[in-house]
């Protein structure tokens, strides 16, 4: 099946690398016009040029910097039809270890990101016949790891700003879906960074894989793309874990 996004309008923060380039590629494969925004201008626009899409620098923590953004793209494409609030990063600490200011720049980035991005964008949002927020969590904040009280206090709270945005969006009566992805171990490089893999990148398997396995960016970015896509216009409000049964598993 080809075109499912075809000519669809779609902004992904976070796109310069990871799982956000991985969305970025995916959309643009399936049709839409890719709009890749990240603090680091350079390799967002390297994913820009790769895909036909377009770049902006923007920092997710900053209101101003989320209303010049969507700001462009109503001047230049009228609507948006699909928002993958994906940008985020994580600090390595405990509960007794976390500063308070790791803490907020955790809360800033993943929390105020998400909220800026679904605040703003859905007045473009509502001029779309069948528009999509894709909100990004974690298998973390479901099963809670000691190592990173900011980030899955953050991501969980993502996951509950997600149900009520897509409830708002219901009682309005406006075009929009809202949900929110939740992967596992996934090969990127903060993935590999924290875990002693960098440069040692080796191809993830096919098919049904080993519990052990990290899975790949694009198991993320098919989500990603069912997501924004009509396929999934019955769907609102969502959890979707992408952790190869990670949640399910006693032994976790």
């Amino acid at each position: 099946m080809a075109g499912r996004v075809q000519g669809k309008v779609a902004l992904v923060t976070g796109g310069a690398m990871g799982l956000g380039k991985a969305d970025c590629i995916r959309l643009a494969e399936e049709g839409a016009k890719v709009i890749v925004t990240d603090i680091d201008i350079a390799k967002a626009q390297a994913v820009a040029d790769a895909i036909g899409g377009e770049a902006l620098q923007h920092d997710v923590r900053f209101e101003d910097q989320w209303q010049r953004v969507l700001g462009h793209i109503e001047e230049r494409h009228g609507r948006l039809d699909i928002l993958v609030n994906n940008a985020g990063n994580v600090i390595f600490e405990s509960i007794e270890d976390c500063s308070t200011e790791n803490f907020r720049l955790q809360m800033a980035i993943h929390v105020e990101g998400t909220f800026f991005g679904c605040k703003y964008a859905i007045p473009l949002l509502r001029k779309s016949n069948s528009a999509s927020i894709i909100n990004m969590a974690s298998a973390a904040s479901l099963l809670g790891y000691s190592s990173i009280i900011a980030y899955t206090a953050a991501k969980g709270a993502i996951r509950s700003m997600t149900k009520s945005i897509a409830m708002h969006c219901q009682e309005k009566g406006y075009p929009i879906r809202c949900n929110v992805l939740m992967p596992g171990a996934i090969e990127t490089p903060m993935v590999q960074a924290v875990s002693g893999r960098a440069g040692k990148e080796e191809p993830v398997p096919e098919g049904v894989l080993p519990k052990e396995a990290l899975g790949a960016p694009k198991d993320v970015a098919n989500a990603v793309l069912y997501l924004a896509s009509d396929e999934s216009r019955f769907l609102t409000g969502v959890e979707i874990p992408i952790d190869n049964g990670l949640f399910v598993r006693p032994e976790r």
